[in-house]
């Protein structure tokens, strides 16, 4: 596979002959970038085929992807009663097998039947366009029981994972080539690479790396500002929180004024929110964007939010069953019309997800059968990542011209790395990026991939990288040791 580097390099050479050309197409296809599965990502694939066949001699014995937040990738293990639950919506005929109960919790037998039932029989079988109404239903149920407040199952999407709703909401608030959406940088490459996409501009506000990747809402201010003052329809802020790829998460008077931001700017609120069990510290928990808007009073209820969640990331880690929803607060009808008529051109979300969706939001309580095995997984899962947050940021901390703020939730880190200046030098001689530079040889080295921090953009003069801390904990010590000896081994190589 070719990187996307290369890809661009090809375009005057392309067949005249040919209509898929790289001149020829979209060419918004052509300048969205997602450095999540960028050229890095490319490398690791490679390398993991060159060790598979032993064709090619390498210093490590795998590839550690840390460029993505894929939990089970890395070993973390998928909850039992989720399993148990999809293992019998996928083979219905186990329902009524002999010996069922000795196999499958009896909560679990019963949940499978009622989303059997509200699926009309088998997740083989397309659903409604919006999601299966019972999960719709119950997703509204744990938002109420969230936050205190209604929420109508009219308003909830279910989508194939939080992506395709972030992008279905980016696709209609673009109406032309001057709308501006604003994003924090650091940030999520899936918001530029879908701004891009839709031919819409990225309107950057910079968070406080000083202040643990603070929000500060006089940064909002001169972003949209200076961006309307430049000719922008600015129509959204976008707000990731817990933060990705930072970490950071919001206290509640901050977010107090980015509703009132939000409101006498007129902007539609963006809250991705798909880390909200990934917090680490009791002095700053997770409060949603709608708790904070409703307990605000009718003044702001014209505000229009939507919130964005995910069974990719939490402890749950479902990533590739692909399931997620948002919730629109202020809509108008006529609009969330044109988004069901939107989500029907893809007919459905995956049954599948949508199942694990609901097993996300409506899980084993106490008293139910699975409850003492959900809960010990659960927190067993949530205990190690918070160590393994804590253990790799002081990891990164103890090396030589590396910051790192820690992980206040999400699950990455988004170390500061101070690079020689010949390291810079050669980088630029290469066309690549310093940072890119330092993942690339890191990856080449030790078989750990990461991010580097211009692919989520980064203030002018700093380079950074983002790390997962999925790798699992009985391996944190010996993949600890491996970046030591890279890092020690790049700054005198470059010095």
């Amino acid at each position: 596979m070719l990187a996307f580097s290369r890809l661009r390099s090809t375009i005057t050479s392309s067949p005249s002959d040919k209509v898929l050309t790289l001149p020829k197409i979209n060419q918004a296809v052509v300048n969205c970038e997602y450095a999540v599965r960028g050229a890095l990502a490319i490398r690791a694939e490679e390398l993991r085929e060159e060790l598979a066949s032993k064709r090619t001699a390498h210093p490590f014995a795998k590839v550690t992807s840390c460029n993505i937040g894929n939990p089970q990738q890395l070993g973390q293990t998928p909850i039992t009663f989720f399993r148990q639950v999809a293992a019998l919506t996928e083979y219905p005929a186990l329902l009524d097998a002999p010996g069922v109960a000795d196999i499958f919790a009896p909560d679990a037998v019963e949940r499978a039947r009622a989303l059997l039932q509200a699926v009309g029989g088998s997740v083989g079988a397309y659903t409604h366009s919006q999601g299966i109404p019972l999960i719709r239903q119950n997703v509204a149920k744990f938002i109420e029981e969230r936050d205190g407040y209604p929420s109508d199952p009219d308003d909830i999407f279910l989508t194939a994972g939080a992506s395709p709703g972030v992008q279905l909401i980016l696709q209609t608030l673009i109406a032309h080539e001057k709308v501006g959406i604003m994003i924090p940088v650091p940030q999520y490459p899936l918001y530029t690479a879908s701004i891009a996409l839709f031919r819409g501009n990225a309107v950057p506000y910079f968070l406080n790396e000083e202040d643990t990747w603070g929000l500060d809402v006089n940064e909002l201010i001169r972003s949209v500002k200076d961006a309307r003052a430049n000719g922008l329809d600015v129509r959204a802020l976008c707000v990731i929180n817990p933060g990705n790829p930072t970490g950071a998460c919001l206290n509640v008077d901050n977010m107090r004024k980015i509703v009132e931001l939000c409101h006498s700017e007129k902007l539609v609120l963006l809250a991705d929110e798909v880390y909200q069990t990934n917090t680490y510290l009791p002095s700053v928990p997770f409060t949603s964007f709608k708790k904070v808007l409703r307990s605000m009073g009718p003044e702001f209820s014209s505000l229009e939010l939507v919130s964005f969640h995910s069974i990719s990331k939490g402890m749950v880690g479902e990533c590739g069953r692909r399931g997620g929803y948002f919730e629109c607060v202020g809509v108008s009808d006529e609009v969330k019309e044109m988004l069901y008529k939107v989500a029907s051109i893809s007919l459905c979300p995956p049954a599948q997800g949508q199942v694990l969706v609901d097993l996300m939001v409506r899980p084993p309580v106490k008293g139910d059968a699975s409850y003492a095995r959900y809960k010990e997984e659960i927190d067993g899962i949530y205990e190690s990542l918070k160590r393994r947050a804590a253990r790799l940021a002081a990891a990164f901390n103890a090396l030589p011209g590396v910051s790192c703020q820690p992980a206040q939730g999400s699950m990455y880190l988004f170390p500061s790395v101070t690079l020689p200046q010949k390291a810079v030098e050669t980088a630029k001689a290469q066309g690549m990026a310093p940072d890119a530079l330092y993942c690339m040889e890191l990856l080449n080295e030790t078989g750990v991939c990461v991010v580097p921090g211009s692919g989520f953009h980064q203030k002018k003069g700093t380079w950074h990288f983002r790390s997962t801390f999925l790798p699992p904990e009985k391996e944190m010590e010996s993949f600890v040791a491996r970046i030591k000896g890279f890092h020690e081994g790049f700054l005198k190589r470059y010095a």
